[in-house]
C-alpha cells in the first residue's frame, strides 16, 4: 500500500519560507502542486531601542534545520519517501541585512530587519548628495532613499560595529540578505558554502542596477560599500549548491525569489498586467510589467519580479509596500495584550461588525508606499466612550485594507487599467471577516486560493523547475488549475468611499510625528517619538478620570 503511494506522489520539492515573523518548511507535489506537508517555527523580534528591530541569524537558521527535520519526520509519518525530494527552493524576508565572518561562520551583528528605521538621520544625509535633476539612485535601481533597503542598514553596520569594521578590514566579512545567509550555511558555510543571491533580493539592496543585473559601482561607491563583500547574483531558477547536513544532505538548493517575487510565481502571475496582494508581516502588492521596466509617478516601486533560468529573460513589476498589516495584529497580541492568539482577532471584530467610527493608522515605521514618510506614527483616532477593545480590533483590520486601497489606486493609475479582481495570499487571508472588508472597501471581488501558501509554491516551482532538476514544468498548459474562493462587494460604492476618505484624513494626523532632533534636547517632539501604546493608555486614564469626577460609574 505504501509503496503505491510512493509511486502515485512522483517527484517532490521542498521551500524554505523565512519570514519576518515565523519560518516554515513545505513540501510540494511537483506534478499536481498539492501540499504534502510543512512545519512552522515563530521567530523573535528584538526592540532594543525605539525604532530599532532586530533578529537573531543564527536563530533564523536553526529555525530552518528545525522545520526541515520536523516536515521529514511528519512525511515518514505518512509513508512518503523522503528520498522523492529532488530540489529545495528558499523564499525569504526581503532587505534585512546580515553581515558575517566567512572564517568562522559567525553573525557579527544581529540581523537588521526591513521595517527598522534607525538609518533615517544616514538617508537625510545622503539625500542631500543626489542632485535634484538627478535622482541616479532611483533611476538605477527603482527604489526610493529610505531607510527599508539594505544599503542604509549596512552602512549603518560599517559606521557603527567595530567588529563588522574589522572584518571588513581583514577581509572576513560577508553581506546578505536573509537568502544569502541561508544558502551559504545550508552549502557548507565555512566549509565551502556558496556566497550567492538572486536578481530579486539583489534588488531589493540599493546597491544592484535593475538594468544591467549587476551591483553598480557608482552605487556602492555613493554609499560607501566594499563590493568583495556583496555575494555573486544567480538566476532566481539555477542550481546554486547541495544541502551539507541534515536529512536533506545532498538535495540541490535551486531557487531563490524574494517572498513577494515568489507569491507572484506562486499565483501564477506570468503575464504582463496580473497582479497580486499578499498579506503578511506587511502587505505588498506586486503587479507583473513584463520586460520593460515601468517608473511610478504615484510612489510605487519598480522591481525585479523573476528570472527563472540563466538563459531567461528577465521580468520587472511595480509594487505597493505596506509596513504594516500583520504586524499590527502581534502588536495587539504582544503589547496591548487585547487578544491571547492571532487568530482571536477575527471573534472579537465579528462581535461589533463595525470601527464605530474608531480609525486605526499602524504606522509603527512610518508610512510606506504611496506616502514614504518617515515621520509619520501609528494613531488611533475617533475614540469616544462607547469605544472597546472589539471596535480597536475592527479598526485595525480595515487599516489593512485601507492601506491595500491606497496602494491598488497608485497601482491603477500608474498601469492605466484598473485591475477587475485582486489576487491575494498570504497568513491573513484566512480571516474571512478581513477579506469581505478589503472586497467592500476597494469595491472589486478578492480572489483567494484554497491553497493559501502561495509564496512557499513560488519557490518550489522555481527550485523544481531548474536546469539539472527539471522535476516542475512551468508551461501555462501544464500549470496545475487552482480552486478559488471568491469575495464580492457587500457594501454600496457611496458607503465604501465615505469610509475610504475618513481613513485618508485620519493618515494625514500621522504624518510629521517625528522630527529629527535628538529626544535629549529637551525639545517637546520627544512625545513624538513615544510609543502608541502610551497614548492609548494616557487617553484611557483620562477617559476614566472624566468618568469619576463626572460621577459616572
Amino acid at each position: 500500500m505504501a509503496a503505491a503511494k510512493k509511486a502515485v506522489l512522483g517527484p517532490l520539492v521542498g521551500a524554505v519560507d523565512q519570514g519576518t515573523s515565523s519560518t516554515r518548511f513545505l513540501v510540494f507535489n511537483s506534478k499536481t502542486a498539492e501540499l504534502l506537508s510543512h512545519h512552522q517555527v515563530e521567530i523573535k523580534q528584538e526592540f532594543p531601542r525605539e525604532g530599532w528591530v532586530e533578529q537573531d541569524p543564527k536563530e533564523i537558521l536553526q529555525s530552518v534545520y528545525e522545520c526541515i527535520e520536523k516536515t521529514c519526520e511528519k512525511l515518514g509519518q505518512l509513508n512518503i519517501d523522503i528520498s522523492n525530494i529532488k530540489a529545495i527552493g528558499v523564499s525569504n524576508q526581503r532587505e534585512t541585512t546580515v553581515v558575517w565572518d566567512k572564517l568562522t561562520g559567525e553573525p557579527l551583528y544581529n540581523a537588521v530587519v526591513w521595517l527598522d528605521l534607525r538609518t533615517q538621520s544616514t538617508v537625510e544625509n545622503l539625500s542631500k548628495r543626489i542632485p535634484g535633476n538627478n535622482n541616479f539612485v532611483k533611476s538605477k535601481t527603482g527604489l526610493p532613499l529610505s531607510t527599508y533597503f539594505s544599503a542604509v542598514k549596512l552602512r549603518w553596520l560599517l559606521d557603527n560595529v567595530k567588529k563588522v569594521q574589522e572584518a571588513v578590514e581583514e577581509n572576513r566579512a560577508l553581506f546578505g540578505t536573509i537568502d544569502s545567509w541561508l544558502i551559504w550555511s545550508l552549502t557548507g558555510g565555512i566549509h565551502g558554502g556558496v556566497h550567492c543571491t538572486d536578481v530579486t533580493n539583489a534588488s531589493r539592496t540599493m546597491l544592484f542596477n535593475i538594468h544591467s543585473l549587476e551591483w553598480d559601482k557608482e552605487l556602492c561607491e555613493f554609499f560607501g560599500i566594499p563590493m568583495e563583500i556583496l555575494p555573486n547574483v544567480r538566476s532566481s531558477s539555477e542550481i546554486y549548491g547541495l544541502m551539507k547536513a541534515g536529512a536533506l544532505e545532498g538535495v540541490p538548493i535551486s531557487g531563490c525569489l524574494g517572498d513577494q517575487s515568489a507569491a507572484l510565481v506562486g499565483q501564477m502571475c506570468f503575464q504582463d498586467g496580473q497582479a497580486k496582494n499578499t498579506y503578511g508581516t506587511g502587505c505588498f502588492l506586486l503587479c507583473n510589467t513584463g520586460h520593460k521596466c515601468v517608473f511610478s509617478e504615484h510612489g510605487l516601486l519598480t522591481t525585479v519580479a523573476y528570472k527563472l533560468g540563466r538563459d531567461k529573460p528577465v521580468y520587472y513589476a511595480l509594487e505597493g509596500s505596506v509596513a504594516i498589516a500583520g504586524a499590527v495584529i502581534r502588536w495587539l497580541r504582544d503589547n496591548l495584550g487585547i487578544i491571547k492568539s492571532s487568530e482571536e482577532i477575527e471573534k472579537l471584530a465579528k462581535e461589533v461588525g463595525t470601527s464605530y467610527g474608531c480609525y486605526f493608522v499602524p504606522a509603527f515605521s512610518g508610512l510606506y508606499a504611496p506616502y514614504w514618510e518617515p515621520s509619520a506614527r501609528g494613531i488611533i483616532c475617533g475614540l469616544t466612550q462607547f469605544t472597546n477593545k472589539c471596535h480597536i480590533a475592527f479598526a485595525a483590520l480595515e487599516a489593512v485594507c485601507f492601506q491595500t486601497r491606497e496602494i491598488l489606486d497608485a497601482m491603477n493609475r500608474d498601469c492605466g487599467i484598473p485591475l477587475s479582481h485582486l489576487q491575494v495570499d498570504g497568513g491573513m487571508t484566512s480571516n474571512k471577516i478581513l477579506m469581505q472588508l478589503q472586497a467592500d472597501i476597494l469595491y472589486i471581488p478578492v480572489v483567494k486560493p484554497s491553497m493559501p501558501e502561495t509564496t512557499a509554491l513560488g519557490a518550489a516551482m522555481a527550485a523544481g523547475a531548474a536546469e539539472g532538476v527539471g522535476v516542475w514544468s512551468l508551461e501555462p498548459e501544464d500549470l496545475s488549475a487552482v480552486t478559488v474562493e471568491r469575495f464580492e462587494p457587500q457594501i454600496n460604492a457611496e458607503e465604501s468611499e465615505i469610509r475610504y476618505s475618513t481613513w485618508k484624513k485620519a493618515v494625514m494626523k500621522s504624518i510629521g510625528w517625528v522630527t529629527t532632533q535628538s529626544p535629549e534636547s529637551g525639545d517637546p517632539s520627544i512625545f513624538c517619538s513615544l510609543p502608541l501604546g502610551f497614548f492609548i493608555v494616557s487617553s484611557m486614564v483620562m477617559l476614566i478620570g472624566a468618568r469619576y469626577i463626572s460621577g459616572i460609574p
